[in-house]
């Protein structure tokens, strides 16, 4: 009786030394399952945004012809209609004229009478672009012709300009819609002469500007993508720092896991806004290319 009473105690010792191995056993199995558990981050390519067709001014160098003063008497109206008439004449449609360029054109010319300069830049810094949106004209491209001098009619001053070479280019220029013009007689270093300004424009109504909105949206959230992908570097140091033995190991790789989803499924979004905004921008740029 003795003998059986030792063995069953034997028995249970046993039993109960081998459940302990297994119970240990499970616990290394149950943290290979962590340790495998993490996924892998890969930034998600999300792209770039593409840039604009840029705004573009076209400036031949001032023409200064010279001539007797006369009595001539020159209209803007004329020298607007023998501009059109260069177009046509070279297969163009004809330029409309803008009321908001007709401004620029006579300040343009005031101002160079006003302070004896002869150049499409300003004393004070202002280009032909600037002078346009100065007046409230928003382009997409401008240019400008000057000349200076006297001459018999306005058929004779627009005829100068096709003479030369740049200012020809000018007004035959396929991607203008809009002219404005003015001609002004004043005096210039002591003598009397016109000064004939000419501002050509395609105007940013021409063409879909690509949403501010939806741009300003794409820096946001550019940020704050890049916000979520440091967060993801730092908990992945501090899970690789910590025991995979530790109680919250196992909580600490599912946040991991989560924003890392997190970050994918925000990605993925921001990738298809970048993919919608790059799209505008893709016909706001062939509408420019095609005027």
């Amino acid at each position: 009786m003795g003998r059986l009473k030792w063995l069953i105690i034997l028995i249970l010792l046993v039993a109960a030394f081998g459940a302990g191995f297994w119970f240990k056993d499970d616990v290394i199995k149950l943290s290979e399952n962590i340790d495998t558990g993490v996924k892998e981050f890969q930034k998600t390519e999300i792209g770039s945004i593409i840039s604009e067709t840029g705004k573009e001014i076209f400036t031949p160098s001032p023409l200064n012809v010279g001539g007797e003063s006369n009595e001539v008497v020159l209209l803007k109206s004329k020298i607007i209609a023998e501009t059109n008439a260069q177009r046509i004449a070279n297969g163009l449609p004809a330029l409309v004229e803008n009321n908001i360029l007709d401004d620029a054109a006579t300040a343009k010319a005031n101002d160079m009478f006003k302070n004896q300069y002869f150049e499409h830049i300003s004393p004070t810094g202002v280009d032909p672009g600037k002078l346009v949106q100065n007046q409230g004209y928003e382009y997409i491209v401008t240019g400008e012709n000057l000349i200076l001098g006297n001459f018999k009619d306005e058929a004779d001053l627009v005829q100068d300009w096709m003479n030369s070479e740049g200012h020809r280019a000018n007004i035959l220029n396929t991607r203008y819609a809009e002219i404005g013009v003015s001609v002004v007689k004043g005096t210039y270093n002591g003598e009397t002469v016109w000064i004939s300004v000419q501002e050509f424009g395609l105007p940013m109504s021409a063409c879909t500007k690509p949403s501010e909105s939806l741009k300003t949206q794409i820096e946001v959230q550019q940020t704050e993508l890049g916000q979520l992908s440091f967060s993801i570097d730092e908990k992945k140091k501090e899970i690789d720092n910590t025991n995979k033995n530790s109680s919250y190991y196992s909580q600490m790789i599912n946040d991991y896991n989560s924003m890392v989803a997190n970050y994918n499924s925000f990605g993925e979004q921001l990738k298809n806004i970048i993919l919608q905004y790059n799209n505008q921008v893709n016909d706001f740029n062939q509408c420019v290319n095609a005027k």
